[in-house]
């Protein structure tokens, strides 16, 4: 006997329901780097600042794995890193786990898969375009060489399609406008051309409405606040007018299951919620430490 469906009944989100912001480097006190951490509700509101946990740093990134958990990577404390640093399905974040993979800051990461992560691309001694994945449990592998024209400059990446990824603009020896999809089992494709994006770096990206994605933000030279949408076939629109203010050195990520939350970056920093059709809002006060280079992901 098929159970009864009521009518009114409401699929549930694809996605996870909570976020989480960490590291960057302060506005204030020297604009020294910090390991501190906020989370985010299934609302998109933002809690105040939880002690780091790890060693502080900026220029990292981070990305949902196993379905429910997150992991920070790589970044500069002084030095290119390679550490990384797992998140539970509660948003705690766990100490430092020695580095796989070559140490390099100014890199995108995103899931793919549904329980698996990629970080990607970054700079190391010289631009790369390596990529490292992270299985279902948190460990990451080894590097994989690099398809794609390297670049950094926290280059942004996210989930689209429901179990795809794609890396998107940063900098060669000028800011640029490339994509790469990432596949559901991985594998990094070849250049392809942004449309009419503007070609920016230090920008984030998240996804939403369940299987799309959003850039936003970032810098030409000059902080901008324009976004991109990306579809469920991991097609990059051409700009939206800016919502918000314009600022680079920021984060994204997923909450409430379908919906978006860019967050950081300028001073002070501020925070903007995505819909779950793509739409931006206008700014929120941000509650926690104003910071930059600040990275975040979902959980649970």
């Amino acid at each position: 006997m098929f159970p009864i469906i009521p009518a009114n009944s409401v699929t549930a989100a694809s996605g996870n329901d909570e976020g989480i912001f960490g590291f960057g480097q302060l506005h204030s006190g020297g604009a020294a780097s910090t390991a501190v951490t906020n989370l985010v509700s299934n609302a998109g509101v933002v809690a105040s600042d939880t002690v780091g946990v790890g060693t502080a740093r900026r220029f990292m990134t981070a990305t949902q794995y196993g379905g429910d958990k997150g992991i920070y990577g790589f970044g500069w404390s002084g030095s290119n890193l390679s550490m990384t640093n797992l998140v539970s399905n509660a948003g705690v974040v766990a100490t430092d786990t020695a580095g796989v993979g070559t140490a390099r800051q100014g890199l995108g990461s995103c899931s793919y898969g549904d329980d698996k992560g990629i970080f990607g691309f970054g700079y190391s001694t010289s631009r790369t375009a390596i990529t490292n994945l992270v299985s279902n449990v948190g460990v990451v592998a080894s590097d994989t060489v690099g398809v794609g024209t390297a670049r950094e400059s926290s280059m942004a990446a996210c989930e689209y399609g429901g179990d795809k990824g794609i890396f998107g603009f940063g900098a060669t020896t000028s800011y640029v406008a490339i994509t790469n999809l990432v596949s559901n089992t991985g594998v990094v494709a070849s250049d392809q051309a942004a449309t009419t994006g503007t070609a920016r770096g230090y920008l984030g990206a998240c996804d939403y409405g369940g299987d799309k994605g959003i850039f936003g933000f970032g810098t030409t030279g000059s902080a901008t606040a324009v976004t991109n949408l990306v579809s469920n076939a991991g097609v990059v629109a051409s700009d939206t007018a800016a919502v918000g203010t314009a600022r680079s050195g920021l984060g994204a990520c997923e909450y409430g299951g379908d919906k978006g939350i860019f967050c950081f970056g300028g001073s002070p920093s501020s925070t903007n919620l995505v819909s779950n059709a793509g739409v931006v809002a206008s700014d929120t006060a941000l509650v926690g430490s104003s910071r930059s280079y600040s990275r975040g992901c979902s959980f649970n």
